[in-house]
Parts: C-alpha cells; sequence; structure tokens
C-alpha cells in the first residue's frame, strides 16, 4: 500500500479521487468538516442580521452612522 498523503487529501481533489476506495475509507474525518446548526441557534448568532441596524438607525459596532 502506497503512502498517504494527508494533507494533500483533503485539499486536493483530484488526489483523493485518485485513491482507492479503501484507501479513501482509511482516511480519518476531515478537522473541518460539516456540522449541522438549528435554525434557533442561527438565529441566536449576534451580527448575522441587520434587525439591529434597522431597529435602531444607527450601525453597531461600526462608526456610529446613520445607517441607510
Amino acid at each position: 500500500m502506497k503512502k498517504i498523503d494527508l494533507f494533500r487529501a483533503f485539499r486536493d481533489e483530484d488526489y483523493f479521487l485518485s485513491l482507492t476506495p479503501s484507501e479513501q475509507a482509511s482516511l480519518p474525518s476531515h478537522p473541518a468538516a460539516l456540522i449541522e446548526v438549528s435554525e434557533d441557534d442561527l438565529r441566536a448568532v449576534a451580527g448575522a442580521t441587520t434587525e439591529a441596524c434597522t431597529a435602531t438607525g444607527w450601525c453597531s459596532p461600526c462608526r456610529q452612522t446613520a445607517c441607510f
């Protein structure tokens, strides 16, 4: 069995696809793997919307200028 370049397998799709199915299966999960985030968690993220800006008329944490 050939030595697998782990970093290259994660970054280079052509290299990953050149590996045999058993070699692909032997790789650990990607360190930046996909995760699922609930709608409620997404709504709770600060700065994810412009609601605060439009409600107050001021952008924050940017300079104190009116939002247009």
